[in-house]
């Protein structure tokens, strides 16, 4: 039984003062929990171990798909594979920051992998900031969280110049290269996200800039703002699954960028590999007495329930539940039912007391760095809640 803390929530007016606009779903009830998750330090200091742990493994697995040119299997796409392996061959394409999403790690549940959003993780405004000021609003001691999201990210940051060396260092290396921040103009949670990443970035020590992803100019030389301003580093909080398909030419353009070293991507193009949930396979292949997979495959699980998902997807689309007879249980349509589909060994939330369903989102930034928790129902989707911790 997942064990809340009632407390008083933030008014929409605090949460606006804050820049956080998303506060209320379609249904006008409220997209944050007036709870938080009780946790105690065993559970905390046990996400923090497996998902590092499960980060070591899809490196090793990345590096087994790229050797065994495995992209189809994947679903990656085409004109994609180059930029992959150009930005996995070197190290100062690095991974800023994602988000594993995890079953169980409450009530001696075991821990599980659901899937990693490794290019274009949301939830960082609610787990890095919003967390901290329930505490504070409800007078609690703002340590008893497992919450250094926005301290490792800038330190991750400063890992763009200093690589594996001491962060320390950023400051005698930093020679004024620029970071531009890029979202699509109209989403207020992706642009906010963006705009948080930024300010992480300049308080790294990093010059930066902001322009809609529309307003951004791409050429064989590199990658300018509207006043023609180039950068050396581009963050897009936009999938590159997404580039592939919508806008074939820029993926081929970014290609070049990149081979011409005239600009460096975040998040890396390699983390596509990370991010398709094909790689749940490859790592059930490679790490089968794992405490932390679930039997994944191709093809449809026989004898257990499973859950089918597309290889890429968000916010629980096209996802279906299957039992051992082959029922469908639950499913949800969306918009990605054309990709290539995984089967996943099915593996129950843990449970609260009116039987909602709690998923553990634990951010990585060069390591587990912290932690947020959604609720829902059967399929995690756009109508479930974010619920802060406190360590117990």
């Amino acid at each position: 039984m997942v064990k809340l803390l009632k407390i008083n929530p933030l008014k929409n007016e605090q949460l606006e003062k804050l820049g956080f606009t998303w506060h209320t779903d379609n249904d006008n009830s409220n997209y944050i929990s007036d709870s938080l998750v009780k946790i105690t330090q065993n559970e905390a200091e046990a996400y923090y171990e497996a998902v590092n742990e499960i980060y070591d493994m899809y490196a090793e697995a990345a590096e087994y798909v790229i050797e065994n040119n495995l992209f189809f299997e994947l679903g990656i796409p085409f004109n994609l594979i180059e930029a992959i392996k150009k930005s996995w061959e070197s190290d100062v394409h690095w991974h800023v920051y994602g988000r594993f999403d995890l079953a169980g790690g409450l009530d001696s549940k075991p821990i599980k992998l659901i899937e990693f959003n490794a290019d274009t993780p949301t939830a960082l405004f609610e787990t890095a900031l919003l967390q901290w000021a329930l505490l504070k609003e409800n007078g609690m001691d703002e340590d008893k969280q497992f919450n250094n999201v926005y301290e490792s990210i800038k330190q991750n940051f400063k890992r763009l110049i200093t690589l594996f060396d001491d962060t320390e260092l950023f400051d005698e290396r930093y020679d004024g290269w620029k970071i531009l921040f890029s979202s699509i103009h109209g989403n207020d949670e992706e642009e906010a996200t963006t705009r948080l990443l930024q300010q992480i970035a300049t308080d790294a020590g990093f010059n930066t800039g902001f322009e809609y992803l529309g307003d951004v100019r791409f050429d064989e030389d590199g990658i300018y703002d509207r006043d023609e301003n180039q950068y050396e580093y581009w963050f897009k909080l936009y999938p590159w699954e997404d580039i592939a398909v919508d806008e074939p030419e820029l993926a081929t353009t970014l290609t070049n960028i990149m081979q011409n070293q005239n600009a460096i991507i975040l998040n890396p193009a390699y983390t596509l590999l990370f991010q398709s949930k094909g790689m749940l396979k490859i790592l059930y292949d490679l790490f089968p007495d794992s405490p932390y997979l679930l039997k994944t495959s191709f093809e449809p699980l026989k004898g257990i329930k499973y859950v089918e998902k597309s290889v890429f997807g968000r916010e629980g689309a096209n996802v279906k539940i299957v039992d051992a007879d082959g029922t469908i249980l639950n499913e949800q349509e969306g918009p990605y039912g054309n990709y290539k589909k995984v089967y996943q060994e099915y593996v129950d939330f843990n449970k609260d007391e009116n039987s909602s369903k709690y998923q553990a989102g634990v951010f990585f930034a060069y390591e587990a760095c912290g932690m947020g928790f959604r609720k829902g129902g059967e399929i995690m989707n756009n109508m479930s809640k974010f619920v802060g911790h406190v360590i117990v």
